[in-house]
């Protein structure tokens, strides 16, 4: 047999083997892919195990395919589902039901200009997931974010339905540029959350540390918290329908002097009337605070299919506030939707439209200048609300009309419509490379309108009625373009991110005010015989960037993340326009290493270290140029003839603030993921503050803004949870703790005094070496005996009845040694209890609604502390006594800095989630019902109405200080939720 013939008969059987083979690989397998309702799931993944065999389910969720029947195992997957592997074992037909891996949906965190798996960030980044926010019912963002991330505090400076809250990242880096966070909604930047509805948000990421928070460059100083609103997670269609009321109250009031007491007090102060006159017993804080209401409703649709992902949603909330005449009212619409056109190139869009109202009161301000809280507290219980015609009541011995006039007596509001939106499109160049556009605006547009009647107020007699209208309009948009690359070799993973960034920022403002009115049956401007006031203006603000970032991870082991993002803003001069941010990040997974793979108990242990530039941008637009203001009129010939001047000087080399942070940081988890922990070191420095520092006089000017100081942030902070228990009944506990330190660094020799209250001067001093928040005042000794006067210890250690100036010094301290929250959740069954508590220690508040309510300096009613005054030779007590006028007994000292460490239930909620088989029977997926408590118990030994509030709201210095501000309420909240 010659080699040829052994060649023929080997391919011979070599062709029957293959032939049989093939032929034992003919048997065909069908079935269907469902989700956990039963509802088809068309495009899912159906594998050959270890092969590249495999098809997609059709329209119904069907399948065909041929495999072994010997040994195939067929792989089971879709987006956002739990994979499954099924042997074929000889069937014909596999069906299957896929179930929502919520764990996998949630291992993605939404990072600038991309995302990135949780285990490889490198950065600081707070990641804060739909379960962490379906149990809290707030109407804003920063409460679902209080207590709920490191190192990131949320200032509630006022309990005002319709109040912002302000948020600090890791401290306040700037004294007079913004210290806010940028906010970035769906990849749209905004600075008002106000008008977000958080029954929206899916996620909200915080990058912390400037690794994470330089890809925003010149916007990411304070931090960036980027929030993610919902998609479809079903195939099949899901409504969602929520709704609560709730009730609230002040949890606080302050005990006054009746009438007797008051009328002692004010005779001895050397003042009489006919008292037979002002014989009424009016509860003004009664009449003042009420119980506020709100209620909610919202309703939204989601799914998805193999190409279309939508959600839609309409919300609707009304506040009445715990103080009369308050509220808000918010109307939200949402559009979510996301399609594939093809294989390789898909577009999506998020839409919002807000319609919102507010009335606000006056605050933070003495009666006299119509303050409600204030009055509430000082006007004299002996007389009514009305008078006989009518009109408000005032003090029998100044005409400092009561709290009324204040929240009936004027007809006030706002109102504003906000449309919020982006489109993008996202193309598969190839296999590793993709494009991405995207165009975001915010346009927003308000009104605020009042009408003071000439009737009704002393003030509106005095003025015969007055109208105020104020208008604003803001457009912005966003053009940013991405190409990103990533490929994977071997045990090389790498991906890089290129961009561009184009932002402007349109502002108009308009306002008018008219006086003299004839009647109140016209409340317009136009009604007014008198213009008093009328302006108009416009500015611009344009942004440029060039954005980079690239990721790599070696053997999964090593990690490094660098960015660096140019920018280029026309709010500086033409010498320092353009900024330049770099970052670097590193990380080491140790429980990857050998030595700790097979460690039964530490499941995930992660170092992390990083190092960046970011900068801040937030001051008044054209600031580097020397302007002209307009009023300085001249006459000519009798005539007087518009005039202008210079008002500021120019600057060219005005630039940037600029922030450097270096951050350490550590994950832990234990017993695969029972206990959790991270922590992070970090200190921040920020440099070339935007001051408003002196100029020598030679100049023409006194002060311009220039790049002058520093402030340094350093801190350490903690985050742990815990899963205690994990059966029938669960437990699990969540706490964080973070402690910051700030101070003020060079500010060539400049001193800023702030903070003015109740005409006793500068409450709060800004100074080298100092944090801010430092409370600036006299050392209070005591009350001398003798005469009953204030004394104060001077800086000499010696006591004084008048000290100068120079004897001020730091009294105390706004800043808290450290922030904290604990959060436990138990559940049984179908019932959960959330328990959730926050606070803060250390930190001290000007209580100066007690130089108001303990000054005894004019005819205002008074706190029951002044019964304990000083009335005679001998008395002992450390309230002075009363002297008209004498406003050295009650000035800014330790007499009224208080310790404002609290620990406050900020949300109790047990709820109630329906069986499957009662959900089934009625044709439901999910029904639940709930009740809340907010602010139920709040311990702490300040003696005003909050000791979280702030007369000067998110300011950077001026804080810790309460001067008659609106406080938070006891709330309770009954609501339910369905989903169809």
């Amino acid at each position: 047999m010659n080699l040829t013939t052994q060649k023929i008969k080997f391919l011979s059987v070599l062709f029957t083997l293959v032939s049989f083979t093939m032929s034992s690989q003919e048997k065909t397998v069908k079935g269907t892919v469902k989700d956990e309702t039963g509802m088809p799931i068309p495009g899912a993944s159906v594998l050959i195990k270890n092969t590249q065999f495999g098809a997609r389910t059709d329209v119904d969720g069907s399948y065909a395919l041929k495999v072994d029947d010997k040994n195939a195992i067929l792989v089971f997957s879709y987006i956002g589902m739990k994979t499954i592997e099924i042997p074929v074992n000889g069937k014909n037909v596999v069906n299957i039901n896929l179930v929502e891996n919520i764990e996998k949906l949630n291992d993605v965190v939404v990072i600038g200009y991309g995302t990135q798996k949780k285990k490889d960030l490198t950065g600081s980044v707070s990641l804060i997931k739909s379960d962490d926010l379906k149990n809290r019912t707030n109407t804003q963002i920063g409460n679902l974010i209080q207590g709920q991330a490191t190192g990131v505090q949320v200032l509630n400076s006022s309990g005002k339905p319709g109040q912002g809250l302000s948020i600090r990242i890791r401290g306040t880096s700037s004294i007079l540029s913004g210290s806010e966070p940028l906010y970035v909604v769906d990849g749209v930047p905004t600075t008002d959350t106000r008008s977000i509805n958080p029954a929206d948000v899916e996620s909200i990421t915080i990058l912390k540390d400037a690794a994470s928070a330089a890809i925003y460059g010149a916007s990411g100083a304070n931090g960036v918290v980027l929030l993610t609103t919902k998609k479809g997670t079903s195939s099949k269609p899901r409504i969602t329908y929520e709704t609560y009321t709730g009730f609230s109250q002040a949890w606080k009031t302050l005990p006054v002097l009746n009438g007797e007491q008051y009328r002692d007090l004010v005779e001895e102060l050397g003042l009489t009337t006919n008292w037979n006159l002002y014989n009424k017993n009016t509860d003004w804080q009664k009449e003042i605070f009420q119980t506020g209401n709100s209620t909610s409703h919202q309703m939204s649709i989601a799914g998805k299919s193999n190409d279309t992902n939508y959600y839609l949603s309409a919300g609707y909330l009304s506040q009445d506030g715990a103080v009369r005449s308050s509220e808000m009212k918010r109307i939200n619409y949402k559009i979510n939707l996301d399609q594939k056109i093809n294989n390789w190139l898909s577009a999506g869009t998020r839409i919002s439209y807000t319609k919102y109202s507010d009335v606000d009161i006056k605050d933070n301000t003495s009666v006299n200048s119509g303050g409600v809280l204030l009055g509430s507290l000082t006007t004299p219980s002996v007389i009514g609300i009305y008078n006989a015609d009518g009109s408000f009541t005032n003090n029998p011995f100044q005409n400092w009309e009561n709290p009324y006039a204040s929240t009936d007596g004027l007809d006030r509001g706002y109102k504003s419509t906000r449309f919020l939106a982006n489109l993008f499109l996202q193309a598969k160049l190839s296999k590793d490379l993709t494009f991405k556009t995207n165009y975001g605006i915010d346009n927003s547009s308000g009104v605020y309108e009042s009408f003071l009647d000439p009737f009704r107020t002393g003030y509106g007699k005095a003025l015969k009625g007055q109208a105020i209208r104020n208008s604003n309009q803001t457009d912005y948009f966003i053009f940013d373009n991405t190409l990103t690359y990533a490929k994977t070799l071997k045990k090389h993973k790498f991906d890089a991110l290129l961009g561009t960034v184009m932002q402007k920022f349109e502002y108009e403002n308009s306002s008018i005010e008219t006086r003299n009115f004839a009647s109140a049956s016209i409340k317009t401007p136009n009604n007014g015989s008198e213009l008093f006031a009328a302006k108009a203006d416009k500015s611009e603000k344009s942004n440029t960037a060039f954005i980079s970032r690239v990721n790599y991870s070696f053997n999964d082991k090593y990690l490094l993340t660098a960015n660096f993002r140019a920018d280029g803003s026309s709010v500086f001069g033409p010498n320092n326009r353009w900024g330049y941010f770099p970052s670097v990040s590193v990380g080491w997974k140790i429980s990857k290493e050998k030595f700790l793979q097979d460690n039964k108990y530490i499941s995930d242990l992660k170092l992390r270290m990083s190092y960046g530039i970011v900068g801040n941008d937030q001051i008044t637009n054209y600031a580097y140029l020397g302007r002209i203001g307009s009023g300085a009129n001249y006459p000519i010939g009798g005539t007087t003839q518009p005039g202008t001047y210079p008002s500021t000087i120019e600057n060219l080399s005005l630039k940037w603030e600029e922030s450097t942070q270096a951050n350490v940081g550590v994950d832990f988890e234990l017993f695969n993921g029972r206990i959790r922990l991270t922590a992070d070191a970090y200190a921040k420095k920020t440099t070339d503050l935007l001051l408003n520092a002196p100029l020598p006089t030679t100049s023409g000017f006194d002060k311009a803004i220039q790049n002058v100081g520093e402030v340094q942030n350093r801190g350490f902070e903690v985050g742990l949870k815990t899963v205690n228990f994990d059966s029938a009944f669960k437990w699990e506990s969540g706490f964080n703790i973070s402690f910051n330190r700030n101070e003020v660094g060079n500010l060539s020799g400049e001193e800023l005094y702030l903070g003015a209250i109740s005409g006793r001067g500068e409450a709060v001093l800004v100074k080298k070496g100092l944090p801010l928040g430092s409370f600036f005042g006299y050392v209070f000794g005591g009350v001398d005996p003798a005469t009953g006067n204030s004394y104060y210890i001077d800086k000499n250690g010696v006591s004084t009845f008048t000290p100068s100036e120079d004897d001020r010094r730091i009294i105390g301290d706004a800043n808290p040694d450290f922030n904290f929250s604990v959060n436990n959740t138990f559940s049984y069954k179908s019932l959960s209890l959330q328990v959730f508590l926050e606070g803060s220690y250390g930190n001290d508040m000007l209580n100066a609604t007690r130089i108001e309510t303990e000054g005894m300096i004019d005819a205002k009613n008074q706190s029951t502390a002044v019964l304990d005054r000083w009335r005679q030779p001998g008395d002992i007590t450390y309230i002075p006594r009363a002297s008209f006028g004498n406003t050295d007994n009650s000035r800014i000292s330790t007499r009224f800095i208080e310790d404002a460490s609290y620990l406050r239930f900020k949300a109790v909620s047990l709820s109630y989630n329906f069986s499957k088989n009662i959900t089934d029977k009625l044709n439901l997926e999910n029904l639940r019902f709930y009740v809340t408590g907010e602010n139920l118990i709040t311990i702490t030994k300040y003696s005003g109405f909050d000791p979280e509030v702030n007369a000067f709201g998110g300011s950077n210095t001026e804080r810790g200080i309460d001067y008659g501000t609106y406080p938070q309420s006891r709330t309770i909240i009954f609501g339910f939720n369905v989903s169809f």
